[in-house]
């Protein structure tokens, strides 16, 4: 008879503490994520899409961090406990491991990151395309395709990996890239159907092997190819800038329209 009554006893406390773990479990997750981000830190990291090149505003950096950047945008609007924008203008996966992770920790409680891009060359499949021929530009989007079949993902798993390890706590926002091109759109000259349909494709190929590293990490992808849809290049309304020789820099690159309703909603939802 004690021997039952001691383990009806335990069995209380038991059930008492399962029951107390599950109610503050519960009311964590009741939590808003953005205010379970906002009570801890903030780190951007990534290159000019998500430093904000191309929306004005700049920090006087050669990185080009700009107050109009998806980043700078959500951290005024959510306050985070402490926010560090480390992206930079050109960025590599190898430059994100050597120079922008300095800044996390076991207290960074969200992280956002786009990079790729750079590594799969788009700034020279834009400058074939835009100054050489047809058959060129293909050859190099084509190069740049193998690029990401072959090199890309194991390059993209040393950042996630690094991440991970500095970072065990964080919510890791993976952002892609958009389409360029509306096709059959406003735009009369440049490039042909052929070269903006293979660019867009291009496109969608590095968001997919980008999603499916962070998927593989336990990361979210944030796809930003519906958010431009109707905005891009040759829409009439595009969130892009096109080839600008003035500064050529931003060619290529959201305005700041492009990082307010093209970057910062879709942020926000996976945040």
């Amino acid at each position: 008879m004690k021997l039952s009554r001691f383990t009806a006893y335990m069995s209380s406390l038991l059930l008492a503490g399962a029951f107390a773990l599950t109610g503050a479990a519960t009311a964590q997750a009741d939590q808003p994520a953005d205010q379970r981000a906002a009570a801890t830190g903030y780190v951007a990291l990534g290159d000019s899409y998500s430093s904000g090149v191309g929306a004005g505003s700049y920090d006087g950096s050669s990185c080009k961090r700009s107050s109009r950047a998806f980043p700078a945008l959500w951290a005024a609007a959510n306050s985070p406990s402490s926010f560090n924008f480390a992206a930079c203008t050109g960025a590599r996966t190898g430059d994100v491991l050597a120079n922008q992770l300095g800044s996390l920790g076991a207290g960074t409680g969200l992280v956002s990151i786009s990079v790729g891009g750079n590594d799969a060359g788009f700034s020279d499949v834009m400058t074939t395309c835009v100054l050489q021929s047809e058959s060129n530009c293909l050859a190099r989007i084509d190069q740049a395709r193998s690029y990401v079949d072959s090199t890309l993902p194991g390059n993209l798993d040393k950042v996630y990996d690094a991440i991970s390890a500095k970072a065990p706590s964080a919510r890791v926002v993976v952002l892609g890239y958009p389409r360029f091109y509306q096709l059959n759109g406003s735009c009369t000259a440049g490039l042909s159907e052929r070269e903006r349909a293979a660019i867009n494709d291009a496109a969608d190929y590095l968001n997919s092997a980008t999603a499916k590293r962070a998927a593989d990490h336990g990361f979210a992808f944030g796809d930003v190819t519906r958010t431009f849809t109707g905005h891009e290049i040759c829409s009439g309304s595009a969130w892009l800038h096109s080839v600008n020789w003035l500064n050529i820099s931003e060619s290529y690159h959201p305005t700041a329209s492009g990082q307010s309703g093209g970057y910062l909603p879709v942020f926000t939802a996976a945040a």
